[in-house]
């Protein structure tokens, strides 16, 4: 209940803010104190400028009437002023223009967040895979590695085992492997 009160506030600040953002800094006197509230009534059959420049202030167009913004509803009712003539914050766009671009703006962001999300999972999933098969292939590779390192002291212990039974004269002709052995 609170937060739809303050809703309307909100949108209007935020309204404020742009209105003063393209009206430009040199409009905003520092050296002035604020003028006190004034009714919005007041600004009746006047500019929407001038009715506008109170932020609770709504300027409708079809009788160039200036009314306060009805806080109890996010948006002003249509028996009040109808949306396409409803001048808020700014007077050069009308509260309907203003509904549609905050909503576009606001599903840009939605989508711009969700595209990265994927983006960002995408990328995290695909750079895991290729870290997986890295790693594979390193194991393959050391693995390999070890085999030839054996293969390599397997030939060493049988060049030295052949050296030590040629010495001793146990070494078979490779000729005639069947050959008899003698005793002596």
């Amino acid at each position: 209940m609170e937060a739809a009160r303050r809703w309307p506030l909100w949108l209007q600040g935020l309204a404020l803010l742009w209105g003063r953002a393209v009206a430009g800094l040199e409009q905003i006197s520092t050296t002035v104190p604020p003028a006190p509230a004034q009714a919005c009534s007041a600004f009746s059959q006047k500019s929407c400028e001038e009715c506008l420049k109170n932020v609770s202030c709504l300027w409708c167009y079809t009788n160039s009437t200036c009314i306060d913004y009805p806080v109890r509803s996010i948006f002003p009712p249509s028996s009040l002023c109808s949306l396409s003539n409803a001048r808020w914050g700014v007077c050069w766009i009308n509260f309907e223009a203003l509904i549609i671009a905050m909503a576009v703006v606001a599903g840009l962001i939605l989508v711009s967040l969700t595209v990265c999300c994927c983006y960002c999972c995408y990328c995290r999933r695909r750079s895991r895979r290729r870290r997986l098969e890295e790693e594979e292939e390193q194991i393959a590779r050391k693995r390999e590695e070890r085999r030839l390192q054996s293969l390599q002291r397997k030939h060493e212990r049988k060049m030295k085992h052949d050296e030590i039974r040629k010495k001793y004269g146990l070494l078979q002709d490779s000729d005639n492997p069947y050959s008899r052995f003698e005793n002596e």
